[in-house]
């Protein structure tokens, strides 16, 4: 059996270095695993919960940072409520990754549209920090945000800090505001109605709720970006990782290996894909 083929199955040990609540029902885990681990953004790991269970979830950290690693995740079962009960100290286990993440060259040269909802904003922010660091390489960043209400907006402080990148537009809104909110108020494809990009020399990302990817895919078709750049992350219904349960099928495809990324003219004709 070569290292490789160990590798895949075997966790890194990883201890819980801080817990920060992005909102009500959403945290960060900062986890320090025993040796370096890297990943691709879009890439995703299983994290391992002794005696509980383990879940799948896209890093929200910097794919160039392999001493730290950073994961987002919304209270919605089982092994996430037990994740979201632990201290500072608990040691997890990491195995991984797995899948295919964003291919960061059909990005070089362009302007580059996000748009993100919810907790899909996790492995957006992955792909927003390699995007930073290698912004000589992009035109523009336009990041499209959109949450139920201010109270749900995660990662507060790194909106501040990417509205101070030069290269970068951010635009959120909210479906439901209050009197605290100053931004935009309606579902997050609205916000493309403000945006200023050069659809010809551009490519778009589309992360988060399937009703909310359907809606923005339909829309960004309308405004004429072609199939086979919108790139949409589809984290649905993986269980394994590895393609042998088959909880993540797709028509032909397995989420787990052949994505979670792909371009919608890959899955378009595939059933169900928004469920």
């Amino acid at each position: 059996m070569t290292t490789a083929i160990v590798d895949l199955y075997k966790p890194v040990k990883a201890t819980l270095t801080r817990v920060i609540e992005e909102s009500p029902s959403i945290k960060t885990f900062v986890l320090k695993p025993e040796r370096n681990f890297s990943f691709k953004t879009g890439q995703f790991i299983e994290l391992i919960l002794e005696g509980i269970g383990e879940a799948p979830f896209t890093p929200s950290s910097s794919p160039l940072v392999e001493d730290e690693l950073e994961v987002t995740i919304m209270k919605a079962g089982f092994v996430t409520e037990k994740i979201h009960n632990l201290n500072e100290g608990a040691v997890l286990g990491i195995r991984g990754p797995y899948g295919r993440g964003y291919p960061m060259n059909e990005m070089y040269g362009k302007e580059v549209l996000i748009l993100g909802g919810g907790c899909g904003f996790a492995p957006i922010r992955s792909l927003i920090y390699n995007l930073e660091a290698e912004q000589d390489k992009i035109e523009k960043l336009t990041f499209c945000y959109g949450s139920k209400t201010p109270k749900d907006c995660i990662y507060k402080g790194y909106i501040d800090h990417l509205r101070s990148v030069k290269k970068f537009e951010v635009f959120r809104s909210v479906d439901k505001a209050d009197a605290s909110w100053d931004e935009t108020e309606g579902v997050v494809t609205c916000l493309l109605d403000k945006i200023n990009i050069n659809i010809a020399n551009s490519v778009a990302v589309v992360v988060g709720p399937p009703i909310m990817m359907k809606f923005g895919v339909q829309k960004l078709l309308d405004m004429g970006y072609p199939e086979n750049k919108i790139f949409l992350s589809m984290e649905k219904n993986m269980s394994c990782g590895l393609g042998k349960c088959g909880h993540c099928m797709m028509g032909k495809y397995f989420v787990c290996k052949d994505g979670p990324v792909f371009t919608y003219e890959e899955i378009k004709d595939q059933p169900d894909i928004w469920k």
